[in-house]
């Protein structure tokens, strides 16, 4: 399977990480879960290997999500494509006219974003969705290639407590001053980083949070559209988009 043509000036998905294995659980399971497959997809050849990051690379709006999801990302090759969680998030897109259109099924569908790029805090599916610590660790080297690459990110919006962690981390490593006790995970919340000691070293953004589109929250009613609208507007604000 031929990986996404790199945009100019920047490589979302570089050789070594395409083959990466420096996590060999999450390797072993995006493998296992491409060779099972789902009964429905069963006729699709799964992507199964890390995902890369997903937008315009002249991105003001950085999406830093969970991981991707087993029958979604994994089987497509695209953050947030082919499951639920993706339809919940690119509707919202489209409606705020970051994206040309709601939908988001395959890596050839025509979708496009609009000063947007979307990454994760992991880049191979876990079991049960719960990437360990320390798999989280290692794989923000990965994080930090497209928040380097990226030059043009004005903020950035955390979908759920992992992506708010991983980015506050990130930053912290790279001389914020901060503590994840100091600025705490909460839905629209929005912490200006950018105004800590450490910021201009760090490379630091304002930061929003929305709860992660999962279909846990969408489902249950803790994430609607209208409260995750408000969310995306606040981010979109921050990164010169409104």
């Amino acid at each position: 399977m031929e990986p996404p043509a790199a945009p100019s000036g920047f490589d979302p998905y570089p050789p070594d990480l395409a083959t990466c294995r420096r996590c060999p659980r999450l390797a072993e399971f995006r493998e296992e879960v491409a060779r099972v497959k789902r009964r429905a997809y069963r006729d699709q050849e799964y992507w199964g290997a890390p995902v890369p990051g997903f937008g315009d690379p002249d991105a003001s709006l950085l999406v830093v999500g969970l991981a991707p999801g087993a029958h979604g990302s994994n089987r497509t090759g695209r953050m947030f494509t082919g499951d639920a969680s993706g339809t919940f998030l690119y509707a919202a897109m489209h409606r705020l006219g970051l994206a040309n259109q709601p939908t988001a099924v395959s890596r050839d569908d025509g979708l496009r974003l609009n000063g947007v790029w979307i990454t994760a805090s992991a880049r191979c599916v876990p079991p049960g969705n719960k990437p360990t610590p320390l798999e989280l660790a290692t794989c923000r080297h990965w994080l930090e290639h497209d928040f380097d690459g990226l030059r043009n990110v004005k903020a950035v919006l955390a979908l759920g407590r992992i992506g708010h962690d991983s980015t506050v981390k990130l930053y912290r490593d790279r001389g914020l001053h901060v503590t994840l006790a100091a600025v705490p995970f909460a839905h629209g919340a929005v912490h200006r980083l950018d105004r800590l000691p450490g910021a201009a070293e760090s490379g630091a953004k304002p930061l929003v949070d929305a709860f992660h589109v999962s279909l846990q929250n969408t489902n249950t009613g803790r994430l609607t559209p209208a409260m995750f609208d408000e969310a995306l507007r606040a981010a979109k604000t921050l990164a010169g988009l409104a």
